[in-house]
């Protein structure tokens, strides 16, 4: 349930709505955009007189949110949703990139990578420290070593850095990691979304392999229950019966999630395609559809990789990427 306010309403009027409304059992969850502000009702609503509500001098409408989904809805917060990275704004025209590695392999591997895309252009340096591997023989990451070069990378280049957590147990080691993620594997694994809604910190929620917008976007709301507002959503591609690419990219999902949502979206081309050649195709359709953002696999030895190589670009494919991502961003807004 919704309320919407009136232009010009006095603070005083509105505290003791919101007093009275939370007097009742509800919380009351305040969005002030430029032209109105916004009262978010959580709770079971049944116990007010919505009818009285609506009669009240202060009050423009009420509307119901059918959806499961109420604190990442766009009607419970009209506005576009900024999500803050040090300096780093993402979303409502923000456009930013995260790019790096699959996984942390050295020092000098992690190093030069972060180096090369901070030179492209790149805002953020993701790479992984603890890998989800479909197999237990596969490399499965250097974990907290991996991290710790992470931030050596951060304090070498300034990029903030953005890294998958897999379990509860691993959040400790994640305090001083810019923006967690958590990936497709994981999206519903809500005890460690309800973990990560406790952390007051960025959350990168990557949409799972087979899951519907409406599953994603519940995913979401159990971060942002726990009182964590940071969320960014990332569209990966999800399974189909196509066999030629990793993944099936769905961009119409960034224009449908732009109508239901006010949280930032972001597109990984890398996952979704699973091929180095149709990252920056997809990475340029992406940014055209209106996407907020991308993260992109670089590797400065794709051919030796221990995690994903098909997909990464080499730093100079990255920075092509880059110029021809601004063409598109200038087209977008003339």
């Amino acid at each position: 349930m919704i309320v919407v306010l009136k232009q010009n309403v006095p603070g005083e009027k509105r505290e003791q709505l919101i007093s009275w409304i939370e007097g009742n059992g509800l919380r009351v969850h305040v969005s002030e955009g430029e032209f109105q502000t916004v009262l978010g009702l959580i709770g079971d609503t049944t116990r007010i007189d919505m009818d009285l509500i609506e009669s009240m001098e202060i009050v423009e409408r009420v509307n119901r949110i059918t959806d499961p989904f109420k604190r990442c809805n766009r009607k419970f917060h009209p506005e576009d949703t900024i999500v803050t990275v040090g300096d780093i704004r993402i979303g409502h025209g923000n456009f930013c990139v995260m790019a790096g590695p699959c996984s942390v392999e050295s020092e000098s591997q992690i190093t030069e990578v972060a180096h090369a895309v901070k030179a492209a252009g790149a805002d953020l340096l993701r790479g992984g420290a603890f890998k989800p591997r479909t197999s237990p023989y596969d490399f499965q990451g250097l974990k907290a070593d991996g991290l710790t070069l992470l931030k050596a990378a951060r304090k070498a280049t300034g990029l903030p850095i953005v890294s998958e957590c897999m379990g509860i147990t691993d959040l400790p080691l994640f305090e001083d990691v810019d923006v967690i993620q958590i990936g497709a594997r994981n999206m519903q694994n809500f005890e460690l979304l309800k973990a990560v809604g406790k952390m007051r910190k960025p959350i990168l929620l990557k949409r799972g392999l087979a899951n519907t917008l409406k599953e994603f976007l519940l995913s979401a709301e159990y971060i942002m229950s726990e009182g964590n507002e940071q969320v960014i959503l990332c569209e990966r591609g999800i399974r189909t019966f196509d066999d030629y690419t990793r993944n099936t990219l769905d961009l119409a999902a960034v224009s449908m999630l732009r109508e239901l949502t006010h949280l930032p979206i972001i597109v990984d081309p890398s996952h979704a395609t699973g091929i180095a050649r149709l990252v920056p195709p997809m990475a340029m359709a992406a940014a055209a559809a209106g996407a907020d953002g991308l993260i992109i696999e670089v590797h400065n030895d794709p051919l030796h990789a221990l995690c994903d190589g098909a997909q990464s670009l080499k730093p100079e494919e990255f920075e092509a990427l880059m110029g021809r991502l601004k063409k598109i961003r200038e087209i977008i807004a003339a």
